[in-house]
């Protein structure tokens, strides 16, 4: 029971956090993503610390009309 409340409360705010980065970004595919896969909190870390913050690349459709 201990662990599972640990586990809780580890998780939960990683992954509220990550989801609120990618609904942020627009990042439909990492949003359905992180909110399916139960890995203790890596996948959120790493989205959080590494995808979140790059640049986002042009849309196709940017670079078509320039």
């Amino acid at each position: 029971m201990f662990f599972l409340l640990v586990t809780l409360l580890w998780v939960l705010p990683w992954k509220g956090y990550a989801l609120w980065k990618a609904a942020q970004r627009a990042d439909k595919v990492w949003y359905v993503a992180l909110l399916l896969v139960q890995t203790l909190g890596l996948l959120e870390i790493i989205y959080v610390f590494y995808f979140a913050d790059r640049p986002r690349k042009k849309e196709k459709s940017e670079e078509s009309e320039k």
